[in-house]
């Protein structure tokens, strides 16, 4: 019978299994994520070689001209040194590591989460995954603030590839896509675009795009040639942050 269990396991019936449970799934990016793994013994004792976790999220990037979705990991983490699990034996296993402060705000189509594994030879490795909550960040936040004052909407936030003279750790960048619904800006744009790289603590740096609505023949030709857009490069810090609107209104009005 003992025998029989083993066989069975190695499909994954009656194996051992896995269980995240986290001590909070609302986090903002740099905080400490922490949890418990519990393991559940099954029908037969197996060996574990290690446990895993991985933080994974989304993004979109270009194939022969059509868009695709790709999953991609932010980090990974070896738990614990092998061990057995008995028939029916539970162990509980903490960990806490901190959310990497690139990880993706999870607003729109974006989605981050944790997959939890037991790496079990010859055997089917049973998996758990959990999702989390990426608030924005102190300067995020206040960023998509001011531009709500100054008369823009949030219209959506993705995951998109990032080009290669602009890529840091991740190969992509989170664009936060704003169009003007009131103010002085109405009419004017088509809609402003903003990025933020973490370039030290407490201190990001933002890309604005700001896409000009066409005016006449000679916009016109601009927008088709893409030279309606503008790409501007600058820092902010927690210190900045009652200055934001100012600042986003200045460089909008300058590149408009």
């Amino acid at each position: 019978m003992a025998l029989f269990n083993k066989v069975l396991a190695q499909i994954g019936i009656g194996a051992a299994t896995v269980d995240t449970k986290l001590v909070k799934a609302q986090l903002t990016a740099g905080e400490k994520i922490e949890g418990t793994i519990e393991v559940y013994g099954g029908n037969t004792d197996q060996n574990i070689d290690c446990i895993y976790l991985r933080l994974y999220t989304t993004y979109v990037r270009e194939v022969d001209d059509k868009k695709i979705k790709e999953n991609i990991v932010l980090n990974s983490f070896k738990i614990n040194d092998p061990f057995t699990i008995q028939p029916g034996e539970t162990k509980a296993i903490p960990f806490a590591f901190d959310l990497p402060i690139d990880t993706p705000v999870t607003m729109g189509n974006t989605r981050v989460w944790v997959t939890t594994g037991l790496d079990i030879k010859n055997a089917i490795d049973p998996r758990d995954i959990d999702y989390v909550e990426v608030l924005p960040n102190p300067i995020i936040h206040a960023s998509i603030n001011a531009m709500s004052e100054i008369g823009f909407r949030l219209r959506q936030v993705e995951c998109e590839e990032a080009p290669h003279r602009l890529r840091r750790r991740l190969p992509f960048m989170q664009e936060f896509e704003f169009v003007p619904t009131r103010g002085a800006f109405y009419g004017q744009l088509d809609e402003v675009e903003l990025t933020f790289l973490p370039d030290g603590p407490n201190r990001f740096e933002v890309f604005m795009e700001v896409d000009r609505r066409a005016r006449g023949i000679a916009g016109l030709f601009a927008e088709a040639l893409d030279m309606d857009e503008s790409i501007v490069r600058f820092h902010v810090t927690d210190q900045e942050i009652p200055k934001l609107k100012q600042m986003f209104q200045d460089v909008i009005q300058r590149y408009s």
